[in-house]
């Protein structure tokens, strides 16, 4: 056993400078290559989160801009439909008023040719009262005259 304790106390010591050489090259690449990267890696993720995050800011506001345009566009909707009924209403009524207007001036159309016609018919009646007496008269001539002659 004491020759094994030897024999490992030997390999212990071979490596030994083995083990210095790995323990050296791990700090050496930890300072030269390890800490690099995982800087590179920090600042990396840091972008990309900062980059995620604007995105997402980017995308709210134009969210929000999108909810703005469709209410403003609602609302001008809203009011070009109310405007176009206050034009309709607004013609409705003009139609109604150049009806009445169109039914007053037929009426009085109407009166004043009834008018016209009454006195036209007073006239004609007038005319043929005084040709009736000559009418008759000349009647009661010619049969007169038929029955002496």
């Amino acid at each position: 056993m004491d020759e094994i304790l030897r024999a490992l106390g030997g390999l212990l010591l071979q490596a030994i400078p083995t083990f210095l050489l790995v323990l050296a090259l791990y700090f050496y690449l930890k300072r030269v290559y390890f800490g690099p990267l995982a800087r590179v890696l920090a600042e990396r993720h840091q972008a990309t989160e900062g980059a995620r995050k604007l995105a997402q800011e980017t995308f709210d506001r134009a969210s929000a801009k999108a909810a703005e345009y469709e209410a403003a566009l609602r609302s001008a909707r809203n009011e070009i439909y109310r405007e176009k009924e206050e034009f309709r209403q607004k013609l409705l009524q003009d139609q109604a008023g150049a009806a009445q207007q169109a039914r007053q001036n037929a009426g009085a159309l109407v009166e004043q040719a009834s008018r016209q016609l009454g006195e036209e018919l007073a006239r004609a009646r007038e005319s043929l009262a005084l040709q009736t007496d000559s009418l008759a008269e000349q009647i009661a001539r010619g049969i007169l005259d038929r029955r002496t002659g």
